[in-house]
């Protein structure tokens, strides 16, 4: 079984870049931030302030995803694991299945192009179309190209909310990363560059 893990501060890609990945090697996508989004207004209060929910409840979606049968190929984990408690864990629940870990994909940018991308993104909320107010601007400031309909700015998005989730990127997530460099499977992806190049960069990882 492939298990592969995407971590980044908010901003560097790997949502986006996770599915690419899980499209053309063929790996079920484990989104914490989406499994969280489908569970309601309780959860998305929490993400909108830029609160991580507890490693309890994470872990049990998490677990749960891993047993359905879309991962017997593989998978490739979004936001999780969030801290070493959670990285910890994951390697009990995937030794307990005679899996583990393989290799984890580190996105890497300043924080000046993470605030950038985030604060500026707009999105089309029905159809799911991202836009950006300097990168890829809609025709007409904040509506959609297609539908004419209104953009949004994700609650999660703000410049407030943003800080603080970097912040608890840095503090929590950063030794993850050293967590899995001590065993040599890290990939360092530098994600300032266009999204084409990234693509090409994590392919000669893979």
């Amino acid at each position: 079984m492939k298990s592969r893990v995407c971590v980044g501060p908010p901003g560097s890609g790997k949502g986006t870049q996770s599915s690419i990945i899980k499209d053309e090697y063929r790996l079920f996508h484990i989104s914490t931030g989406d499994m969280l989004r489908s569970k309601g207004d309780e959860f998305l209060s929490s993400m909108s302030k830029g609160e991580f929910e507890s490693d309890e409840l994470v872990i049990g979606l998490v677990e749960e995803a891993l047993d359905t049968p879309s991962c017997q190929n593989g998978f490739i984990l979004d936001g999780f694991p969030r801290n070493t408690a959670q990285a910890e864990k994951l390697d009990e629940i995937l030794e307990r299945r005679g899996a583990k870990i393989d290799m984890v994909i580190s996105f890497e940018a300043s924080d000046s192009v993470l605030e950038e991308r985030i604060t500026g993104r707009r999105i089309h909320i029905p159809s799911g179309r991202i836009y950006h107010t300097k990168s890829s601007p809609p025709q007409v400031d904040g509506i959609d190209d297609v539908t004419g309909e209104a953009l949004i700015q994700r609650k999660d998005d703000t410049r407030e909310v943003f800080k603080s989730r970097l912040e608890k990127f840095h503090r929590q997530t950063k030794p993850v990363i050293d967590y899995y460099e001590r065993r040599g499977i890290v990939a360092h992806i530098p994600a300032e560059k266009p999204p084409e190049e990234i693509v090409e960069t994590i392919r000669e990882f893979l």
